[in-house]
């Protein structure tokens, strides 16, 4: 009976989750490979997962979302929420901003955006610092 080989995962996720200090497990490798195999992109957990059953990876809704902030912590990944109900996991953990488009949940970068100024932006309280300012700037197609 012949054994079936198992899949050598990718290298450069298997690099790139070490590399951040994190062990790439199966499953890690996997969504890895997914997340960042076509350049920057923004997508939600649902999506990943849904990617990642249509690929045939075998992984949970809660691994996914336990995996997206696991490298959004390892800043593999930048979180941006545009409501209380739906958060964008985006590849590129540059400073830049985005345009979401309300009427069919897209997300995607503002060209340009570096250059974007926010003024008058309040001290922070003793004892912390201002991390980032997200812009995200909402559009209804017409």
């Amino acid at each position: 009976m012949r054994r079936k080989m198992r899949e050598t995962p990718n290298e450069s996720a298997v690099t790139r989750l070490r590399a951040a200090g994190l062990r790439p497990t199966r499953q890690r490798n996997e969504l890895a490979d997914l997340l960042f195999k076509d350049g920057h992109r923004h997508l939600t957990a649902e999506a990943l997962h849904a990617e990642a059953v249509n690929k045939g990876i075998r992984v949970s809704l809660a691994t996914v979302y336990n995996t997206l902030h696991q490298f959004t912590a390892a800043n593999l990944l930048r979180q941006v929420m545009v409501d209380a109900t739906r958060s964008y996991f985006d590849t590129n953990t540059t400073e830049h901003q985005h345009f979401y488009y309300e009427d069919d949940g897209m997300l995607a970068d503002i060209p340009g955006s570096e250059a974007i100024a926010v003024d008058n932006i309040p001290e922070a309280p003793e004892g912390t610092q201002v991390a980032r300012v997200d812009v995200v700037v909402r559009l209804k197609r017409q």
